[in-house]
């Protein structure tokens, strides 16, 4: 597989995961989430359906999440250091209009 190739399924790749995320984020997939944690929250320790709505729920966050998870890959921050993970160094060589 060429270089070009590999950079083009990759831009592919994370163009979809980009436009996955915005159909998503405008369904509410995550703010769901969010909705079902608050509920949750709010329910009554001493109730007798306590565990029952605790596992329901609890249930529904762990599916929704795996599910957000395998099509939406967490984004990972990548730290750059320079040589020796010393400090970055950055020299510019052409700089118009200075």
């Amino acid at each position: 597989m060429t270089s070009k190739n590999l950079h083009t399924k990759t831009r592919n790749r994370l163009a979809r995961q980009d436009a996955l995320r915005e159909y998503m984020q405008e369904r509410g997939s995550v703010q769901y989430l969010f909705d079902i944690i608050e509920k949750i929250e709010k329910l009554e320790p001493n109730s007798e359906t306590f565990q029952q709505d605790l596992a329901k729920y609890s249930k529904v966050v762990d599916v929704r999440h795996k599910m957000l998870g395998k099509y939406l890959p967490e984004l990972k921050a990548t730290e750059i250091t320079g040589e020796g993970g010393g400090d970055l160094q950055i020299t510019v060589s052409d700089f118009k209009n200075a």
